[in-house]
């Protein structure tokens, strides 16, 4: 019996991320009493079912309502906060728009990108690998958080003052950087140290110029 995993998440909303109980029972009911159901530190559930189910399974899903991702080496789904400010003012049609940009690309090693609608940060941005942190009507970008290990790091500012419509090509730009520069397994933490702050500035400049251009 051949068994393969993947990444299920309801996305996020005023609130938080949350399952809606009938998206937990249909989650029960289609993957089988073999497979395994496992909690990460990425607000999703991975899944390890058969493959020969689980075409059916993860179609049954989505009309459920809910996201279905590879899981492994990929870019996560956005690690968003509760929008505790309210969804216009904390920008959640943004921090939408990025979740379904960014996630499920291929990267070196796997690649947590979080929100928060304020400074308020409860969404603990600053330990992720990108963050994105609204200020009033702009945001900012930081890159290379690290939360584990007894050398934690926070996260360096990128860039501030950002439009909204600057956010996806900048992080799409980290991305294909990483996808192309990063080493197999390294942490993209390291990579910032390796790369420096500064050159990456430098190689995402131009997705911000074609922005306002």
């Amino acid at each position: 019996m051949s068994m393969r995993k993947f990444a299920v998440t309801p996305g996020f909303e005023v609130g938080g991320t949350m399952f809606r109980p009938e998206q937990l029972a249909v989650l029960g009911s289609v993957v089988g009493e073999d497979a395994r159901i496992e909690m990460t530190g990425f607000k999703q559930l991975y899944i390890e079912m058969e493959e020969e189910q689980m075409e059916e399974a993860q179609r049954l899903l989505r009309a459920a309502g809910l996201q279905v991702h590879p899981a492994g080496f990929v870019t996560k789904s956005l690690i968003a906060c509760h929008f505790c400010r309210g969804a216009e003012e904390a920008g959640l049609d943004v921090a939408r728009a990025l979740d379904e940009a960014i996630a499920g690309h291929p990267v070196p090693s796997p690649l947590r990108i979080g929100y928060a609608g304020c400074a308020l940060g409860t969404s603990e941005p600053l330990l992720k690998d990108i963050a994105v942190i609204k200020m009033r009507d702009k945001y900012d970008m930081y890159v290379g958080g690290e939360p584990r290990g007894l050398k934690a790091l926070l996260a360096q500012q990128l860039h501030a003052g950002l439009e909204a419509e600057e956010l996806v090509p900048i992080i799409r730009s980290l991305i294909a950087i990483f996808q192309k520069q990063g080493k197999k397994k390294e942490k993209f933490s390291r990579f910032v140290d390796r790369i420096t702050l500064e050159k990456l500035r430098e190689l995402t400049a131009s997705a911000r110029m074609e922005t306002a251009g």
